[in-house]
């Protein structure tokens, strides 16, 4: 896929008007890590196979988006690599019967984070475009955004399971910067990862914002900026990139 934003890209400047803001969803707006672990809790009986589950879902996800299997069979193909990796051989019936617990444990434990509706909100009435741009597959993810009430607030969503690429890679931040109406070097993305969110949009040409929320102090590469909180956001989009706020704007208004 070749996007059609990835050649020419204007150069990024303080003086270039932000126009829009990219936002990761899991573990940025949603508290992703804490549900995931507590599901997988659940359906594995074990509170310990968290690095096992990684593994496994790095393999099958990078396969999903490659085109070599379809979304279902990413899953039970997932699941049993996890199972027999922690020495478990399920059937077919056994591995549905476990995601199915697992996905009932994980829809049950999602949760905004305290600082997602109020930077929304604040973004929303600053008069910015918002897109939501993830790592995951379609639609789950999808369904996330609508039980938690954040579907509204997004002009746009990109999601790597439907357009098969995923951050870092430009093609994705590019394909929302499109959908937005915007240049790359008008726009914010905010994520979690250092790495896939906030040097990925460094380097298509985004102003890069890594939100540690762990407040690691670890020192961020050249052109990337990093918050601890979406709290911070705002500060960071008028102060240091001079965001000029829409004056009819009102406060709370999606």
């Amino acid at each position: 896929m070749t996007s059609a934003l990835a050649t020419d890209i204007p150069e990024r400047t303080t003086t270039t008007p932000i126009r829009a803001v990219c936002l990761d969803i899991d573990d940025t707006l949603v508290d992703y890590g804490q549900a995931a672990r507590i599901a997988l809790e659940t359906a594995a009986g074990r509170d310990d196979a968290w690095p096992v589950w990684e593994r496994a879902n790095a393999h099958h996800f990078a396969r999903l988006l490659a085109g070599e299997v379809d979304y279902e069979t990413m899953r039970r193909d997932r699941a049993r690599t996890f199972y027999d990796d922690l020495g478990e051989r399920l059937d077919d019936a056994g591995i549905a019967e476990r995601e199915s617990r697992r996905q009932f444990a994980m829809e049950r434990s999602w949760q905004l984070y305290g600082d997602t509706l109020p930077c929304l909100d604040w973004l929303r009435a600053a008069g910015l475009r918002l897109a939501a741009v993830t790592n995951a597959s379609g639609a789950h993810q999808r369904a996330k955004l609508a039980v938690l009430g954040l579907t509204p607030f997004f002009d746009y969503v990109a999601i790597a399971g439907e357009l098969r690429t995923a951050k870092p890679e430009p093609v994705i931040f590019h394909t929302a910067c499109l959908a937005l109406g915007v240049d790359p070097a008008e726009t914010v993305h905010v994520g979690d990862r250092l790495d896939l969110d906030a040097v990925g949009a460094r380097d298509a040409g985004l102003h890069g914002v890594w939100l540690d929320r762990a407040a690691t102090r670890t020192a961020p590469p050249s052109g990337v900026s990093v918050i601890t909180t979406l709290a911070e956001l705002p500060e960071l989009l008028v102060c240091d990139l001079e965001l000029d706020l829409a004056p009819a704007a009102p406060v709370g208004s999606r």
